[in-house]
């Protein structure tokens, strides 16, 4: 009979948030999978769990998994965690998933604690829609091209960043995004847990004369739609209407269809594009 593996959330500080249900399942399966186990048997003894362990981690995470699987293959029921929070977000936890499905292996996720869904709720920013970037590329390229993903935006965005590269980070965002508001989150869920809720222009400048400590959770506020619309409306009225009708002409559009989108993009009637035209 196949193992199964199940995908445990951890407290990402206080160690009251983890759920009775993770508790039961660390005691009850056969393996732990962890990140580092030297992180984890702290958890595991505050809790007198002396279920064995084995490392899970992003250096070993092809060779592991295909270790892991077989041993599931076999009967084996393993409990996947990261050193805080969820894992398989931003994590080397989704390739061992990845792994299971393809090879047929149930498979579980017991929900908890997310540095990312934490920080979004003590943000005060909007929430009902946003979209999570972890950390930044290191690479040069693969960077300047996220940014660029990121310059029209419309929904709040979370991104983590170790102390060391806050500042320059801030600085790049700022150059993209220009002044949004931010809230950068630290010690979230613990005895000096800090919510800085300001700018990017305000958060540079107080981090360039002080040195930020802990990895931060940054929060920040997305492009509205209104400044898209008004980028977008001076974008055509830097053409002439005659280049704007052949815009639209020249991506297969009818000319009828093609001046009713000028219109629509100018704010102005059929008529006067008609008339512009003559």
């Amino acid at each position: 009979m196949a193992g199964q593996l199940y995908i445990c959330a951890t407290p990402i500080g206080n160690l009251e948030d983890i759920t009775l249900r993770v508790l039961r399942t660390l005691k009850e399966v056969d393996l732990i999978a962890a990140e580092d186990t030297r992180n984890t048997i702290k958890l595991l003894n505050h809790f007198e769990i002396k279920t064995p362990m084995t490392s899970y981690h992003e250096y070993n995470k092809v060779e592991k998994a295909k270790y892991l699987v077989e041993q599931m293959e076999a009967g084996t029921t393993v409990a996947l965690v990261t050193d805080a929070g969820t894992p398989a977000i931003s994590d080397p936890g989704e390739e061992l998933v990845c792994r299971c499905w393809e090879a047929g292996i149930p498979l579980t996720s017991l929900p908890g604690p997310a540095a990312c869904v934490t920080a979004l709720t003590v943000s005060g920013l909007p929430t009902r829609r946003f979209c999570f970037e972890a950390f930044l590329p290191p690479d040069k390229k693969e960077r300047r091209e996220v940014l660029k993903e990121l310059e029209n935006e419309t929904r709040t965005m979370i991104l983590y960043e170790a102390p060391h590269r806050l500042v320059r980070t801030m600085r790049e965002l700022y150059g993209v995004l220009g002044n949004r508001r931010i809230s950068l989150c630290k010690e979230l869920t613990k005895i000096f847990e800090q919510v800085f809720r300001t700018t990017l222009e305000e958060a540079i400048s107080r981090f360039e004369s002080e040195t930020p400590k802990g990895e931060q959770v940054l929060v920040i506020e997305g492009k509205s739609r209104w400044e898209i619309k008004e980028e977008e409306e001076q974008s055509w009225m830097n053409l002439s209407l005659k280049e704007h009708l052949e815009y639209y002409l020249d991506q297969g559009a009818e000319k009828k269809e093609a001046m009713r989108m000028v219109a629509k993009d100018r704010g102005i009637s059929r008529r006067d594009v008609y008339q512009g035209l003559l």
